[in-house]
């Protein structure tokens, strides 16, 4: 049976299987995945550790797989300047972003406004624009509260198939993979942060959760921009 539509149980595979077992594993469903949608098939890349890593196992599996990137006004120079040094390395990857007026410290105001905005918009547009009928992320279950039930292959929207290849991988095995395999990442790691995302709206936190330094102070705290909770297949 294809791995594409495997019924295994996640929590059971993020405890049992070994770092090389699931580097194979996630490697098997991309190529499963490309060989059923072609070039339809495209890789999500937030410029984070996980997105890194899945991009580094998609060129492996396919030099010729695509891939989009969505930045904002408020990312951080080192995220701005490690995604130009990407595109440069990639030009297969395309750059996404809103530049439309927004009121003033949205962020701070109506937060899921502003990630609808200058996030999801820009992710709906990439998925017209690109022809993509099937959208590779780097969705981990053990990053945090609000990503324990996704699956590794979903179809959210109707006619969009989302893989998280590396669901069941542990942080420290993205780190193990990114080390072993030399994959260049984003400056801010080394000053402690754990999961990037806009400027204001992204600390360095000693919680055990990985997206606990995300909207610290607001309802989304350790949340989600909207990326994957939202539709994608209706324009903003």
């Amino acid at each position: 049976m294809s791995l594409l539509d495997n019924k295994d149980n996640l929590k059971n595979l993020v405890e049992e299987l070994n770092f090389k077992e699931k580097v194979e594993r996630s490697k098997q469903l991309i190529k499963e995945a490309y060989e059923r949608y072609g070039d339809s098939l495209v890789v999500a890349n937030s410029l984070g550790k996980d997105s890194v890593a899945v991009w580094d196992l998609a060129k492996k599996v396919n030099p010729k797989i695509r891939g989009f990137i969505v930045t904002t006004r408020f990312k951080p120079a080192e995220t701005v300047k490690f995604m130009n040094e990407t595109v440069k390395r990639y030009p297969e990857l395309r750059v996404y972003k809103n530049d439309s007026t927004i009121e003033d410290r949205l962020y701070e105001t109506h937060p899921d406004l502003c990630c609808d905005i200058l996030k999801v918009e820009p992710v709906k547009r990439a998925i017209e624009e690109m022809g993509v009928k099937c959208w590779v992320t780097g969705l981990r279950c053990t990053e945090g509260r609000t990503r324990t039930d996704f699956k590794e292959v979903e179809e959210r929207d109707r006619g969009l198939i989302k893989l998280n290849p590396i669901l069941i991988w542990k942080e420290r095995e993205v780190w193990q993979y990114l080390a072993l395999y030399q994959v260049p990442v984003n400056a801010l790691y080394a000053e402690g942060y754990r999961s990037l995302g806009c400027e204001p709206c992204t600390k360095i936190t000693n919680d055990d959760n990985e997206r606990a330094g995300r909207w610290i102070g607001t309802s989304k705290c350790g949340g989600e921009c909207g990326i994957h909770t939202r539709p994608l297949k209706t324009r903003v």
